[in-house]
């Protein structure tokens, strides 16, 4: 076992308890810590530190329904799910949504399809492939 922390990612929001329902439904990260403004979800591989968008720039950021993807940053969550077409059916619900099957692609030993959250944060889910 290494003694090195689990390695994660911090993802700013603006609805803190819908994004954390979304990783926790569709991914099936625990929460593991929470309080004001901070939800700490983990799995067995990995962290997602969730933190609120201070007060004063969330009023001026317009989350749409459905959310527009955010395509345009430099960094893409890879989130390793059980099953993909599982993730797929569970978005939806939970204000997310998964790429159609047509546009899963294999590599390394994965397969994998990119979706986005309730906030439009671009995902990449990623299922073990024998």
């Amino acid at each position: 076992m290494s003694s090195l922390p689990k390695p994660g990612a911090v993802l700013f929001a603006k609805d803190l308890p819908r994004v954390a329902e979304f990783y926790v439904g569709v991914a099936g990260f625990l929460a593991v810590h929470s309080e004001a403004g901070l939800i700490v979800l983990e799995s067995p591989a990995q962290q997602l530190v969730l933190h609120s968008i201070p007060k004063h720039i969330a009023k001026n950021i317009a989350i749409s329904s459905p959310p527009a993807r955010r395509e345009d940053t430099a960094v893409k969550l890879i989130v390793p799910v059980a099953s993909i077409a599982e993730a797929r059916n569970k978005a939806p619900g939970l204000g997310g949504e998964l790429n159609s099957s047509k546009k899963e692609f294999e590599a390394r030993g994965f397969k994998a399809c990119d979706g986005h959250d309730p906030e439009g944060n671009v995902v990449q889910f990623r299922e073990h492939v024998v």
